[in-house]
């Protein structure tokens, strides 16, 4: 009967040890989710950034063709370029099409007019 509760004993523990290493691996994969989503923001925002830019460079006399890019100051850069109307821009005047990028995450904007 000794040996019984010793092997009962190490069961409980090990279920319990599995469970542990079950939920903490489910965290630590919500918590790297959670890092990518930032990233994703970022990116995102230095999409925009490159749409605006663009658009003022627009404003100033930039024609279909031109790139335009940078170096934000959070490290997030972006890329944009100017496309006339053809089949890769449905627009009748133009497209601005937008890469942002922010620790290998990317995120593209497309705006037509």
């Amino acid at each position: 009967m000794k040996g019984v509760s010793l092997y009962i004993s190490l069961m409980v523990m090990g279920v319990l040890l599995a469970l542990a290493l079950g939920i903490s691996a489910i965290l630590f994969s919500q918590l790297k989710i959670m890092e990518g989503i930032g990233h994703s923001v970022m990116a995102f925002y230095a999409s925009n950034t490159g749409i605006e830019r663009t658009l003022y460079e627009i404003s100033r006399g930039a024609q279909i063709g031109d790139e335009f890019g940078e170096t934000l100051e959070n490290g997030s850069t972006y890329s944009t370029k100017i496309i006339g109307p053809n089949g890769d821009c449905p627009a009748p005047n133009y497209c601005i099409k937008s890469v942002g990028i922010h620790k290998e995450t990317r995120r593209a904007i497309r705006i037509t007019r």
